[in-house]
């Protein structure tokens, strides 16, 4: 009988042993690349950023009642863009009232402005269950030339959700830090990101109740500037009725589509850029126009 030949078989062992681990470990991510697109999304199934050649926005004269926000936040990117210090901004406050919309107008205000040589701003958007990722997120476009704003649309967390602390991290503590060329902008309706009931619990069971109160509180903190949204007045809406008739030409007189207008508000129990903008697509489709695209 034949002696088995040892290396020939520890080196089958090891090939399987290491096709294995190759198999285990979570792919490499690709180099992305930033040139493709002025926007894109965060993805985590497979790791990458997939370009939007097109951002579903809205154009920035048409956000009506939210002037001293939006200028505030302008502001802000402007000076992030040109490299000057700026803070990571929570738009909070009332549904509908333009505050994923004026993330996306104040991105591309910026870029139709910028230098033509220069580098761009990039809009990187992360989905509210992908924050865990964040740090991988923040590590890939470290270095680069491009400048990014991460952005969180409705962003807040449950009970049970411990993730808000990798957020805490990435924002304003760990070893690293945030890069120099990224912020972050979240929407939220909620001040504090994290249920009320949730700190209230917080406090009737803590040794301690204000520092557990504080631990809580503190994520929205990390956030410079706070720009809070409240609902519009009757007049405010039919103002943001009245601009987008305007801006998509729609062949009806004020003095049609107002009492239309309103009792369209009425049966929704809301007044809002949301709701006028809905109301404008109703009217628009009954009379055959197609809205503008931003």
């Amino acid at each position: 009988m034949t002696q088995p030949d040892l290396s020939t078989a520890t080196y089958d062992l090891l090939t399987r042993i290491a096709g294995a681990l190759e198999r285990l470990a979570p792919p490499q991510v690709p180099t992305p690349d930033f040139e493709a697109a002025d926007a894109f999304v965060w993805h985590t199934a497979p790791t990458r950023f997939e370009p939007v050649p097109r951002v579903n926005r809205v154009e920035m004269d048409l956000l009506q009642g939210i002037d001293r926000v939006r200028d505030q936040l302008v502001e802000n990117t402007e000076r992030f863009a040109r490299g000057l210090p700026a803070n990571n901004a929570l738009l909070w406050g009332a549904r509908g009232m333009g505050k994923s919309s004026l993330v996306k107008a104040a991105h591309a205000a910026i870029n139709r402005t910028a230098p033509k040589d220069g580098p761009r701003l990039k809009l990187v958007e992360i989905h509210r269950e992908d924050i865990e990722t964040l740090p991988a997120l923040m590590g890939l476009v470290r270095g680069s030339a491009h400048r990014f704003i991460v952005f969180c649309d409705d962003l807040s967390f449950d009970s049970d959700d411990t993730s808000y602390k990798s957020l805490k991290a990435v924002l304003e503590g760990g070893i690293e830090g945030r890069p120099d060329n990224v912020i972050f902008y979240a929407t939220s309706n909620r001040r504090h990101l994290l249920p009320r009931d949730m700190m209230d619990n917080e406090r009737s069971t803590a040794i301690n109740p204000g520092e557990a109160v504080e631990e809580k509180v503190s994520l929205s903190d990390r956030f410079g500037l706070w720009l809070g949204f409240h609902k519009c007045s009757q007049d405010e809406y039919l103002a943001m009725v009245a601009a987008y008739v305007a801006h998509h030409a729609l062949p009806v007189a004020e003095e049609a589509w107002r009492p239309l207008a309103l009792e369209w508000a009425t049966t929704r129990g809301s007044r809002s850029g949301r709701t006028a903008f809905q109301f404008v697509q109703d009217l628009a489709g009954r009379h055959g126009v197609t809205l503008k695209p931003a």
